[in-house]
């Protein structure tokens, strides 16, 4: 551990073990700055945190990253692997790069924002957080969605919202297809409102009328025996 600059704690993982960076984090004061150099695909990097820090990344990480994240602001420069943001709470992650499968899942409040690509079923099981991915998004983004919103600039892979309840997608390109009880709906005011305020929040030139919105058909909510082959 360095400090590179006043009031910034630099860690370079070519010398110091992810546990012990996490262990660092953890217990830092609010408005604290950190700068994380060299993790290399390491998995797990500034998971659970609870306090309003700022974290910045320097490269690649593996699977997790960001987990649970509770108010701290994380910025990863480069790629991320599985889960980033995993079942976070609050606060901001960004990704300059792509992101791979279950980006955001289980999410419940926040804010994602994928500067690339994502694999397939981003947003799985979301629950309340916001995720804006400014390119592509893989199949089954969106599934089991309970709450929050997926924003698409670019195109969506095959099943989106498959098995969405009250969460609402939007996409700007094409979509291959609409998973089991998806379907797009009407874009009023009250959706162009929200859709511009997190364009903006995530630094995105994207015009919200060049989006289309899809949500539930709610067809799944109570199992109906005529709609088994559905399930």
């Amino acid at each position: 551990m360095t400090a590179s600059a006043p009031d910034i704690l630099t860690f370079d993982l070519g010398s110091v073990t992810v546990r012990e960076i996490n262990r660092t984090l953890h217990g830092l004061a609010a408005g604290s700055s950190v700068e994380i150099l060299s993790p290399d695909g390491a998995h797990n990097l500034a998971c659970g945190l609870t306090v309003p820090i700022s974290v910045r990344i320097e490269g690649h990480t593996g699977y997790y990253c960001g987990g649970m994240n509770e108010e701290a602001d994380i910025l990863v420069n480069g790629h991320t692997g599985t889960g980033v943001g995993e079942n976070m709470m609050s606060g901001r992650i960004e990704v300059t790069g792509n992101a791979s499968q279950c980006a955001g899942a289980s999410a419940h409040g926040g804010l994602l924002v994928i500067g690339g690509d994502t694999s397939s079923r981003c947003g799985i099981s979301l629950k309340g957080g916001d995720i804006v991915v400014k390119g592509k998004a893989g199949a089954m983004t969106g599934f089991l969605a309970q709450k929050g919103t997926i924003v698409v600039c670019g195109d969506a892979g095959e099943g989106l919202g498959d098995s969405l309840y009250e969460a609402r997608i939007y996409v700007k390109g094409t979509v291959a297809s609409l998973g089991t009880d998806c379907i797009e709906k009407e874009m009023r005011e009250e959706h162009l409102i929200q859709l511009a305020a997190l364009l903006k929040a995530a630094g995105c030139p994207d015009k919200p009328t060049d989006f289309r919105r899809y949500g539930s058909a709610r067809q799944l909510y109570h199992f109906h025996v005529e709609h088994a082959a559905s399930y």
